[in-house]
């Protein structure tokens, strides 16, 4: 008998938030009762931060506090999503094991205080990480009310310990199997770096100048690998006693400690955390951002939106509020691509601790506020799309996405910090292309990506002779690429590459050939022919088969290509070598989305209204429309709405509607 999914077991999509109640006493537990029910919460995230409670000394375990709520949360209908709680060790952990605390890059040892204070290659870490998560699954495996398995909070802490440099050489053994191998990867000829035997190879610590820059990226690939085993320990611990499905929640900001692909291929629902980095519309945006990753990801499987903040938004050092209906437009946002429902941290708003100010499903202010409200709200609408559940999203246009590629632009000695910044580009690209109504995967390079009519390439400086020959038969296939300056300097093992640039299959493809980069200064630029502006960096391109499109006009490179496009096979290949104001790379992408014809998810609706569709394996489909304007949109017929479950002729200001279509 196959196992039930996670949707089967709640009856629909999920809706609920972390739940600490081990922060509150009874009478707020009767409380929470009543309000879950009003805010139709059905599934509840318990645990996450619990191991003092749950494990008060070394081996002796106390779960009847955990009995009881989730004994409680089933009679009141909540379903559980059950955390190991291995993100926070407790204090008897660390004082009894001082040696996996987390080491710094310049070696200090840092101490207990806060949440991530653990080093994941400590073998008594990894022990004590199994123990736990398998004492849990052998007492509520099969309890009633647990619908998901949730290892872990958040991976992604480094260390560099003595641990670490243990297992680090252990992983570079099996990597390059000798040293000789790991000495020409590294290019150890260079600054007397060469190792003469295994135990002189650390983690790259602080260092007097810049990092060895194969290393750098060895270690990420390393620590990657390194999550992904400590995942897999506790879930089959886990699996041992239990069938239903286990997650853990990827990180999707700006910095990237593994490989999410790797790590989302290990999981029976890919679950995130999303909290978006700046207000209004670029809000929305990253919603659409983020959501589209996580569903990527996958690759099929399903995907929850695992925390996202009830009135949160982080702009650089402010903390700002969200503005009336976001909550319930952000929400839309993530279930339109794709999630399986969306929870939130957390359902209480804490009243001490490090996180006393994060928002919650419940403020200090108690129900009686307008996010509680709004709460409630969006629960009462989530519930009316049950019929969603387990319908999937396509994208029509990929934008490539390397963990590999990331890293590389993150090691020392790059010519420029304007390089630096891959989650910045690879939003951009999303970003105009979310402008143009349009829905978007990510994909792998070394993916097959043949049904895509348009793939971007935004920032490949890392590219693998497996990946440059694989956008080569694409563009040959019939398919239209656009490849970003910078890309294709170094091969996958950051060996810059020979004879000019991008890797020489991918030069084929694009008809032209980088000979040599010229970064511009901080806050320069620079003009095109056609009149469009380019950052941060140029390159003298040669042109060899290639259309110039649009040329330089300043200094040396005068009339030197900066935007090309090439007939190869039966598709195109474009090369852009220089960054575009952001207008001109929007004007750009819809200039290539007219070449591959691809047109809006909706044709015709105004700008800032996103409209994305979920389809069904039985042929059945619901398209989300979402307004992110003030004011009303006509639609272009009335038709029957399933948030209002009556006919609807327009779009309110911020308002949304869920629509079965044909």
């Amino acid at each position: 008998m196959t196992p039930l999914s996670l949707t089967d077991r709640l009856g629909g999509l999920a809706f609920g938030g972390d739940y600490n109640p081990e922060q509150w006493d009874e009478p707020v537990w009767k409380e929470d009762d009543e309000l879950m029910r009003r805010a139709r919460v059905n599934l509840a995230t318990v645990g996450v931060f619990a191991w003092a409670l749950l494990e008060p000394e070394e081996g002796r375990y106390d779960f009847a506090w955990l009995d009881t709520h989730l004994d409680r949360l089933h009679r009141n209908g909540v379903a559980v999503d059950l955390a190991t709680p291995t993100a926070s060790p407790p204090p008897w952990f660390t004082l009894a094991h001082p040696d996996a605390l987390t080491v710094r890059p310049d070696g200090t040892r840092l101490t207990h205080g806060s949440r991530d204070t653990y080093c994941l290659t400590a073998p008594a870490y990894r022990d004590a990480a199994r123990r736990i998560a398998g004492a849990l699954a052998e007492r509520y495996g099969d309890h009633p009310a647990l619908a998901l398995w949730h290892v872990h909070n958040e991976y992604a802490t480094l260390c560099y310990c003595d641990h670490t440099a243990a297992a680090f050489r252990g992983w570079l053994r099996e990597r390059h199997g000798s040293l000789d191998a790991l000495n020409e990867a590294w290019g150890t000829a260079f600054w007397s770096q060469r190792y003469g035997s295994w135990e002189q190879v650390l983690p790259p610590r602080a260092t007097n100048w810049h990092k060895n820059p194969g290393q750098q990226l060895d270690f990420h690939r390393f620590w990657s690998d390194e999550v992904i085993a400590a995942y897999r320990e506790q879930r089959e611990a886990i699996r041992a006693h239990s069938d239903r499905p286990v997650t853990t929640n990827l990180m999707l900001p700006a910095y990237q400690n593994m490989d999410l692909w790797a790590l989302a291929r290990e999981l029976d629902v890919v679950s995130s955390d999303q909290y978006p980095g700046a207000p209004g519309l670029d809000a929305a945006a990253d919603v659409a951002f983020h959501a589209d990753r996580a569903r990527s990801f996958g690759g099929g499987r399903p995907w929850l939106l695992m925390e996202q903040g009830t009135s949160t938004v982080y702009d650089q050092d402010r903390i700002l509020a969200k503005d009336p209906g976001e909550v319930l437009r952000h929400t839309l946002g993530h279930i339109a691509r794709g999630s399986e429902g969306t929870l939130f941290f957390q359902w209480r708003q804490s009243r001490a601790g490090a996180e006393t100010w994060h928002s919650a499903m419940v403020p200090h202010a108690g129900p009686d506020s307008r996010i509680f409200r709004e709460v409630t709200q969006t629960g009462e609408t989530v519930a009316r799309l049950g019929e969603l559940a387990g319908s999937t999203v396509t994208g029509s246009v990929a934008v490539l996405h390397d963990a590999d590629a990331w890293w590389a632009l993150g090691v020392d000695g790059l010519p420029s910090a304007g390089l630096d910044d891959y989650h910045a580009a690879l939003g951009r690209a999303h970003r105009a292309l979310w402008d143009a109504g349009v829905t978007v995967d990510f994909a792998h390079p070394e993916h097959d990506v043949g049904r895509y009519p348009l793939v971007i390439a935004p920032a490949l400086f890392l590219l693998s002779d497996e990946a440059a020959e694989n956008l080569r038969r694409y563009v040959a296939g019939g398919g239209t690429l656009l490849v970003q300056h910078a890309s294709g300097y170094v091969d996958d093992r950051l060996h810059a590459r020979l004879g000019g640039y991008p890797a020489s299959p991918l030069r084929e493809a694009l008809g032209i050939r980088v000979e040599e980069y010229r970064p511009l200064r901080r806050d320069e630029r620079i003009t095109l022919s056609d009149g469009s502006h380019g950052t941060v960096w140029s390159e003298s391109v040669r042109a060899h088969g290639a259309q110039t499109l649009a040329s330089y006009t300043h200094g040396m490179l005068t009339g030197s290509p900066a935007l090309t496009r090439h007939r190869h096979g039966t598709g195109r290949g474009w090369y852009l070598s220089t960054r575009l104001d952001d207008a001109d790379y929007t004007a750009l992408v819809a200039r290539l989305l007219d070449e591959a014809g691809v047109g809006p998810e909706v044709p015709g609706l105004p700008p800032r209204v996103e409209a994305v569709t979920r389809h069904a394996a039985d042929g059945r489909s619901w398209r989300f429309l979402i307004n992110h304007r003030a004011e009303p949109v006509p639609l272009p017929e009335a038709t029957h709405d399933l948030l209002t479950d009556g006919p609807v002729s327009e779009l309110p200001p911020g308002g949304c509607v869920v629509l079965r279509i044909a």
